[in-house]
């Protein structure tokens, strides 16, 4: 019988339009689990036709992500996004992370990169890029790698409705992350058709809510 040694993670809501996109580009993983948070698009079905285990979740990205994480079975798991497909370099770069055995107690995640041509993505990227250098601040768009044992002893996600991303990633802490060469390429759907500045200066506000201390149920108001 195959082992299991990556288990990919994908929380989704009426993500039928990009998903297939995102499984696609993951096809090399051992197992990937979709935990739906209530889809009526048709989401479901498609995970399960392109070969996912689908786990019905309560709704919202912090307990779908923890019910995923739940019902994985590889020692190794990678979160993702239901907009984010891996670039096909993935693989080699996440196996060569594996490979150091140091890394048990380390977690990756992949280079942000956009599906938009326009200088405002590239704009985008390089503050993200920034970011992710000064402050060891990746969002979930980016992806995560972790070792189960490692995202056990953490305390693993936090039932949240928003920034479950920020409040793991603060417990790896900057001297335990490892940015991979991969990309991690996210639709740009919601800086489009929300504004590339407001879309930004949006989620810079509830990033300083948050490290101010404002409760996250206030911060997810302001989100959308």
């Amino acid at each position: 019988m195959p082992t299991t040694e990556f288990s990919i993670v994908i929380p989704t809501l009426n993500a039928a339009k990009l998903l297939p996109t995102t499984l696609a580009s993951v096809t090399q993983a051992d197992e990937i689990i979709v935990v739906d948070g209530g889809s009526v698009d048709g989401t479901v079905e498609i995970a399960k036709l392109q070969g996912a285990k689908v786990v019905v979740g309560p709704r919202g990205r912090g307990p779908q992500l923890i019910a995923g994480a739940d019902a994985a079975q590889g020692p190794w798991l990678i979160f993702l996004h239901s907009d984010t497909e891996l670039a096909p370099e993935w693989y080699a770069d996440v196996r060569a992370f594996v490979a150091e055995e140091g890394n048990i107690m380390k977690a990756a995640t992949f280079r942000f990169v956009l599906d938009d041509a326009s200088p405002q993505a590239r704009r985008l990227e390089r503050l993200v890029a920034w970011r992710v250098r000064t402050l060891a601040l990746p969002y979930g768009d980016q992806g995560l790698l972790i070792h189960r044992d490692f995202y056990r002893k953490l305390g693993g996600f936090r039932p949240l409705p928003l920034m479950e991303d920020v409040d793991l990633v603060r417990r790896i802490g900057r001297k335990r992350l490892t940015i991979l060469q991969a990309a991690a390429r996210t639709s740009a759907q919601r800086w489009q058709s929300e504004g590339w500045l407001q879309r930004s200066l949006r989620n810079l506000a509830c990033l300083a809510l948050y490290f101010l201390g404002l409760p996250v149920s206030l911060i997810k108001r302001l989100y959308g």
